[in-house]
């Protein structure tokens, strides 16, 4: 890993005024010193396909390549049915095929998520830790970053506007460059 920490971003929407996607635009904005953000959009990757993943469609290659590259992954799910949304899932799902070629594997990560509800994602944030276990990622425990209310605190271009509530996504990903730094020195 270099001195500068590289962070994947995704966000479980393709909606363009998304609120989950203005919170991985703000969170791009907000990574402390010594980290950057890239986010990778997740429209172009198609549903997945057991039949392909010997010779997978280019965006997929390269999204693991992308995943592979980053030292920390955020993910940023929507709340769709008490669980993450069916594009974050088939994401997810491509680039932890095939077996025994996993992208995802021994990758740091911090989970956010949006909603109009008052409880947020918490529902979607922990069907997506359950998912990381079998993933063999390391999640971050805390701070959790559930936005609940989001009419009080997007714009209609779905642009975070909420200071307090940028001020935790920067606690998070400060914890986050932390937790990346630890794990990366106790290989």
């Amino acid at each position: 890993m270099s001195n500068t920490i590289k962070i994947l971003g995704i966000a479980g929407s393709l909606r363009k005024a998304s609120t989950n996607r203005g919170v991985l635009r703000a969170a791009a904005e907000l990574v402390p010193d010594g980290a950057e953000m890239e986010i990778f959009e997740l429209n172009e990757i198609p549903p997945y396909n057991e039949d392909l993943e010997k010779d997978p469609p280019a965006i997929v290659t390269e999204f693991k390549k992308k995943i592979r590259a980053s030292d920390a992954i955020v993910f940023v799910t929507p709340e769709y049915n008490y669980s993450i949304s069916g594009v974050l899932k088939n994401a997810i799902d491509w680039a932890s095929r095939p077996y025994g070629d996993s992208a995802w594997e021994g990758k740091p990560a911090a989970i956010m998520g949006v909603s109009g509800g008052a409880i947020a994602t918490a529902r979607a944030q922990y069907d997506l830790r359950k998912s990381m276990v079998f993933l063999n990622m390391h999640p971050l425990n805390r701070p959790e970053v559930m936005i609940g209310n989001s009419g009080e605190k997007f714009n209609s271009d779905g642009d975070l506007t909420d200071e307090k509530t940028k001020e935790f996504i920067a606690k998070q990903l400060k914890a986050l460059v932390e937790w990346t730094r630890r794990l990366s020195s106790s290989e």
